[in-house]
């Protein structure tokens, strides 16, 4: 059942005058996560002296802070039969190679049919592991690899391997330009001012370190493969945007649809209908939670986006699964 909200309330004292907000809320309100508590912040539920204040506000001795707190009930996702495509399986973790399309979790406009609500079904044990085991996310429209925890054993210690960047995670990506070379990109990504449902490199945002090299060189498009060192929603995107070279596909972040010059009608034709962003979890490299041997995890590039690179370079014979990180 729903608790009621309740507030809460506190004054700083002088161990905690001069630190950040949302620092002195988690050492005062102990019962709730930091995010939760950063979420609450950015939703106005935290005030100090009365008013709304950024997580980074420093805070002076004998100042008043009341928390608004919003318990909302748990709310079971619902199994589901829904077809996964399992790469690896055993006792303590599972790896799922998502498609494109399949939401990863339940959400307002989507509390059916998402990949949970499919391992809900497969693994009902999953409800007594935090998100159903799910330690990291993928976008509805990305697809490859995504790793489950079975036992809350294995999600605590891979919960911290993912944190101290343990977890080496490679996608394949198909963006416009011919890329000379590779680099890394250094840049801080949060919630887009004007967009609130989109992201965007700015200097409020989180630290974000996106690598990439160049697999194979188009006309007017590049084949590359990403490693990430830090994993902020829709980081590779926008990243990638940023640098001006949006992923091919990208509803959100790839901007006017470019049509080389001089390109064949099979080409036009296929970048015309290329209508995700072409972005796939290829490789997963980890530290097994439990038997402390290195497990690494590939799953074959999609059939839409080997079409796409078929299109791209109809006479070549490079088997794009095959290529590796130079």
């Amino acid at each position: 059942a729903a608790m009621d909200d309740m507030k809460l309330t506190a004054t700083v004292g002088e161990e905690h005058a001069g630190k950040r907000f949302d620092q002195v809320l988690a050492a005062l309100f102990t019962d709730f996560s930091r995010a939760r508590l950063q979420s609450w912040i950015k939703e106005g539920r935290a005030l100090l002296d009365g008013v709304a204040v950024q997580q980074r506000t420093r805070v002076s001795i004998d100042q008043h802070i009341e928390l608004d707190v919003v318990i909302e009930p748990v709310v079971k996702p619902s199994a589901e039969p829904i077809p996964l495509d399992i790469i690896f399986e055993d006792d303590d973790v599972l790896v799922i190679n998502k498609p494109s399309g399949l939401v990863v979790h339940p959400g307002a406009g989507n509390p059916t049919g998402t990949l949970m609500n499919g391992l809900m079904h497969y693994a009902p044990e999953l409800e007594n592991v935090p998100r159903a085991g799910i330690l990291h996310r993928l976008d509805k429209d990305t697809s490859g690899l995504l790793l489950i925890t079975k036992t809350i054993r294995a999600h605590t210690r891979l919960v911290r391997d993912l944190e101290k960047r343990r977890i080496r995670r490679e996608y394949r990506a198909v963006c416009n330009d011919r890329l000379v070379a590779g680099e890394t990109i250094d840049a801080p990504v949060g919630r887009d001012p004007g967009h609130r449902t989109r992201m965007a490199v700015t200097n409020t945002g989180r630290p974000a370190i996106t690598h990439y090299r160049v697999l194979a060189r188009f006309a007017a498009h590049s084949y590359i493969a990403v490693r990430l060192e830090t994993g902020r929603t829709h980081q590779i995107r926008v990243h990638m945007s940023y640098r001006h070279h949006p992923l091919i596909g990208d509803p959100v972040y790839g901007g006017r649809l470019r049509l080389p010059a001089g390109i064949d009608a099979t080409l036009s034709q296929a970048l015309k209908t290329f209508k995700r962003q072409a972005l796939h979890a290829i490789e997963l490299e980890f530290t097994h939670p439990c038997k402390d041997e290195t497990v690494c995890v590939k799953a074959p590039l999609p059939d839409d986006m080997a079409r796409l690179l078929h299109a791209l370079a109809p006479k070549s014979s490079l088997d794009f699964d095959a290529l590796q990180w130079p």
